[in-house]
């Protein structure tokens, strides 16, 4: 396509730079011997680099090893003539900005002639928000089959479970021998442990709408060091709780951030098999408050750090390997809440979760 506008005044030719320059679009205009002559702002944004240092540049400066020869091949194939035309439909293409990260984008190109030369234009957009939106959506509806499936697993099982929970209550009342005594104890612990499995599967997987409020922390973590003291106690565990200011009022679903402290509790008891200490802290850090769940136990071996928020893993004898799944969902729904960990084998293990103050308590 031949473009020589003479029609065009000054000021409408700036309104077009301007446009182009300003669009969300990234694009980037080269000549037949590879040189960069227009990089706008979106390119900027997307490469990484400033207009300044590309200007003039060979297009190298951008592409990666792997596209640089094919380029530049495709171009001399279209200026010999042996390509009719550039694909002007969009490609779906990674592009590596100059942090090194990867990006998905989608290309398109255009070929201009001007004054016997080419001049080649890609327009490139940034698609990295729309995979991710799509990954969540196909990730949505995965888990919305699978807790329909859950759902009907749960009820399947349930029904005959209580079943055999209650004869078995009602078994042991009329037996009198010791023997038969503890295995009917032993059948009614193991009815109780697939109770609470149903029931963490359920939690995990058919996850009730969030309850807001805002709520002080601290109070919440106080009750639940008054409930631990007395099982820590019986398990030799010593427990403490700190806080650095008196309140700590925080947005969110107060049981469900309940459980998750329940949840990290429980889980720093289980570590300590022979006595130990567990602390609790509360520490504000700017507009945000970390809560500290820490154990002095074993750690987690370095193999296993990648698994420990995956559903079903455990390392315990009789977990269910749920809890800590449970946690970081609850954690996920919660809009800039975060959960980590530290663990080392001579320091044992700290769990940290990272909550926004509410607004007032911040300000």
């Amino acid at each position: 396509m031949e473009t020589n506008h003479p029609g065009y005044k000054a000021n409408e030719l700036d309104i077009l730079r301007l446009a182009v320059e300003n669009t969300t679009e990234a694009f980037v205009t080269i000549d037949e011997t590879h040189r960069i002559l227009f990089f706008n702002k979106a390119a900027e944004d997307l490469f990484g680099f400033k207009k300044k240092e590309v200007i003039g540049r060979d297009l190298d400066i951008l592409l990666g090893k792997t596209c640089r020869e094919g380029h530049r091949q495709a171009i001399e194939r279209y200026l010999n003539g042996e390509k009719k035309q550039l694909p002007h439909h969009e490609k779906e293409f990674m592009i590596t900005n100059r942090g090194g990260e990867a990006i998905p984008v989608t290309f398109s190109f255009s070929v201009a002639k001007f004054n016997g030369r080419h001049y080649f234009t890609a327009i490139i957009r940034d698609m990295s928000d729309i995979k991710i939106c799509h990954d969540r959506l196909l990730k949505s509806e995965r888990l919305a089959a699978l807790g329909q499936l859950v759902a009907e697993i749960v009820h399947e099982i349930r029904n005959p479970l209580v079943l055999i929970g209650g004869f078995t209550r009602q078994l042991k009342r009329t037996i009198s021998d010791d023997k038969s005594s503890k295995k009917i104890d032993i059948i009614l612990k193991e009815v109780q442990r697939l109770e609470n499995l149903l029931a963490e599967l359920k939690e995990l997987y058919l996850p009730k709408d969030l309850n807001i409020s805002v709520f002080d922390v601290n109070e919440l973590l106080r009750e639940l060091y008054v409930l631990a003291k007395a099982d820590c106690k019986n398990r030799n565990i010593k427990i403490q709780f700190e806080s650095d200011s008196d309140e700590a009022f925080i947005e969110g679903d107060r049981e469900k951030i309940k459980q998750v402290f329940l949840n990290l509790i429980k889980n720093a008891v289980e570590a300590l098999e022979n006595g130990g200490m567990l602390r609790i802290e509360s520490k504000r850090n700017g507009a945000f408050v970390e809560v500290l769940v820490s154990d002095d136990g074993p750690g987690i071996p370095e193999e296993h750090l990648g698994k420990v928020f995956s559903p079903f893993f455990t390392t315990k004898k009789y977990g269910t390997g749920l809890g800590l799944s449970i946690s970081k969902r609850i954690i996920d729904q919660h809009k800039g809440y975060s959960i980590s960990l530290d663990t080392n084998k001579r320091r044992g293990t700290t769990f940290k979760v990272t909550i926004p103050l509410a607004k007032k308590a911040s300000a």
